[in-house]
């Protein structure tokens, strides 16, 4: 059955309405970044641009580095934007947008997240990288689809518990990483973890100005939560959103993330960009 125009609106000239993308516009390697401004950061590293747009947050440039075509994705900021960008890049490659009906054959995207965050642990410093091994959804952005089977209830109850977690809040999410992209980009300069996703970026992440927590303590309760090794290692507003929505939508992601500050000993790297750019040339050459 066709998926009603208000389900799955289209612009005009047929492309999807937010990242204002058509099929052919895209690869199947896709890397996100949060601002605009840094999708050429990774793209001067490339052979040849073949095609680039832009609407609103969403920036598109796709080309090749080393023969290989990439497209690299602005998704803004926070899991609402998560939300728009995965579902209009799975319609791209697994909807016919003619006839607004599921393709029989599904294609899987892999998906690499180059962000920026700040570690919750002393041991991993400013300007080291952290790979998501897994997310954890702080926002309930994922409790809006059916993700029971994709969770991990062990991990989630461990956290629940040690945190007192408040049956006020959404239900937390854990969600793992593509093992194929987790082979594929694991190293010795790698740091590994569960990345927290807040849904915003003071109070959910414990910042003060003027407004007071409702849970002073709760970065704390994050920073010394170990199950049988497993730990928090990183905070942002992405991550568990790229992971869930992948996961349902059967698609491969990763989250690599340049540790730019350090909330539990109050750092922030001396040279953010050098960071950032050190860690894309490391991702480029993974892939």
């Amino acid at each position: 059955m066709p998926i009603k125009e208000s389900e799955l609106i289209l612009n005009p000239d047929g492309s999807v309405y937010h990242l204002n993308l058509k099929p052919e516009h895209i690869a199947n390697t896709i890397i996100f970044v949060g601002d605009p401004d840094r999708i050429e950061n990774i793209t001067k590293h490339f052979d040849a641009i073949e095609f680039e747009t832009q609407k609103r947050e969403f920036k598109t440039q796709t080309g090749t580095y080393k023969g290989k075509r990439i497209s690299v994705i602005s998704t803004g900021i926070g899991v609402d934007n998560i939300d728009i960008v995965l579902n209009e890049l799975d319609a791209l490659v697994n909807i016919d947008l003619k006839t607004r009906e599921v393709k029989e054959t599904l294609t899987a995207l892999n998906i690499i997240r180059i962000g920026t965050s700040g570690s919750l642990q002393k041991d991993i410093p400013v300007d080291a990288f952290v790979m998501s091994t897994q997310s954890l959804d702080l926002v309930g952005l994922l409790q809006a689809y059916y993700i029971e089977k994709h969770g991990n209830s062990v991990l989630e109850n461990a956290f629940i518990k040690h945190t007192n977690w408040s049956n006020k809040k959404a239900y937390p999410v854990v969600v793992n990483a593509s093992d194929t992209l987790i082979k594929q980009f694991d190293s010795p300069k790698i740091n590994k973890g569960i990345t927290a996703t807040a849904g915003g970026f003071y109070g959910p992440q414990g910042r003060v100005l003027r407004l007071n927590l409702s849970e002073p303590e709760f970065n704390s309760k994050l920073d010394s939560f170990n199950y049988n090794g497993a730990r928090i290692t990183n905070l942002e507003m992405e991550t568990a959103g790229i992971y869930g929505l992948a996961k349902l939508l059967g698609h491969n992601a990763m989250s690599l993330n340049a540790i730019i500050a350090n909330r539990a000993s109050g750092t922030f790297s001396a040279n953010p960009k050098q960071t950032v750019e050190n860690l894309i040339k490391y991702t480029l050459d993974r892939l």
